[in-house]
């Protein structure tokens, strides 16, 4: 099989698909890689790196798409990407279609198998290739958020741990999952007040096991949400139902009655976001200010650190693309359900239920007495 790996588009996204040790195992295993020129750069991975693991550089996107069989990518297709796709193409990456109903056409009109990393579920119903962007995503929102808390960049003039005398700045993560753990990681470690507010009672108990008196932990429901954002300094959205848009916790009434330079980092934005005042934003553009408080939407945060973040998303992606490129799409599926449940659309349909309910499309399952949908979760980690 031919596997492309593509420079990527999106703003400030300078993560990569596939390491040159991906590369060498692919090769070794009978297999090709075309891979774009400065692919790796922006992971501080080059070309001579890549050539000497066994890929064939080539200098434009245009070759790797029409060259490709599978074609690994880290984020979704942008629009100037969009006349690369074509029928029977295998495309392997982070998709997040839910609230994305105009990508969702492309690829069901060119007719695109497309597998998401954000929706391949193990039986255990973990996802494992949203779990390292999660942990980064997390730690980089309290990073985040501390910044923008500086009264230059428009926040409150407050230092997240405070100093003797004075109080620390409070935060309230929404989700108790990898996302709002690693937020809770930071965030202690800096000497906040956190409060973690999840719907699963289960996973709050676990919590408070691991962080004790370190962390309150609270219930979810509408007037526990409006309280603490009453009295929050920063406030990380960290919710996920799996494939589908993401809740709105957040009402656009209880933002007014937040305090003049919160800060909000809404971590589940590539699923529309948690706030119904969220849109997305891009690197280049970051924040924006709604009734004084500061929303930090960007839809690809772990593409800040990329070097760390490349490494960490291909160490869990690269065991299921082995096996995409061994088997083929088909058989692949037929082998590991894990795989399967990652298929979102498939030779001109949509076949994951959450992205056809949440776009108010119809969906086919994959294959007779294939995929049924699974039940839904509730509210769990993102990204």
């Amino acid at each position: 099989m031919t596997i492309g790996v593509p420079k990527e588009v999106k703003d400030h996204e300078a993560r990569v698909g596939l390491l040159p040790s991906g590369v060498k195992a692919l090769v070794e295993a009978g297999h090709k890689v075309l891979a774009q020129a400065g692919a790796g750069l922006g992971s501080s991975l080059t070309d001579e790196e890549y050539r000497e693991a066994g890929a064939q550089i080539v200098p434009t996107a245009a070759s790797v798409w029409s060259g490709a069989d599978l074609v690994v990518k880290v984020k979704e297709p942008q629009p100037s990407e969009y006349a690369f796709l074509r029928p029977g193409l295998t495309l392997f990456t982070y998709l997040h279609l839910a609230p994305l109903p105009e990508l969702t056409d492309k690829l069901i009109e060119a007719r695109v198998n497309a597998v998401a990393y954000e929706t391949i579920r193990e039986a255990d119903y973990s996802l494992p290739l949203l779990t390292p962007m999660s942990e980064v995503a997390g730690r980089m929102a309290v990073q985040v958020g501390a910044q923008y808390l500086e009264a230059p960049m428009g926040g409150r003039g407050v230092l997240l741990g405070g100093v003797p005398g004075v109080s620390p700045a409070n935060v309230v993560i929404l989700g108790g999952g990898v996302v709002g753990h690693n937020a809770a990681k930071m965030a202690v470690g800096l000497g906040s007040h956190v409060t973690i507010i999840d719907r699963n009672l289960n996973r709050l108990r676990e919590l408070d096991d691991v962080y004790s008196s370190q962390i309150v932990t609270l219930a979810s429901n509408v007037y526990t949400i409006a309280e603490s954002l009453r009295q929050a300094d920063l406030v990380i959205g960290a919710v996920l139902i799996p494939g589908a848009s993401a809740p709105k916790l957040v009402r656009r009434e209880m933002i007014s009655l937040m305090k003049k330079g919160t800060v909000v980092v809404d971590v589940a934005i590539d699923q529309g976001g948690c706030f119904e005042t969220s849109h997305a934003t891009t690197h280049t553009d970051p924040v924006y200010v709604v009734d004084g408080v500061l929303h930090y939407c960007v839809s690809n945060m772990p593409a800040a650190v990329p070097h760390t973040s490349t490494f960490a998303l291909n160490n869990a992606t690269f065991p299921y693309l082995m096996e995409l490129a061994h088997l083929g799409l088909e058989a692949a599926c037929e082998a590991n359900n894990a795989i399967r449940e990652g298929v979102n659309t498939y030779q001109g349909h949509v076949v994951y239920p959450a992205v056809a309910e949440s776009q108010g499309k119809k969906w086919k399952e994959l294959s007779a007495g294939g995929r049924r949908p699974l039940p839904r979760l509730g509210l769990r980690p993102r990204r």
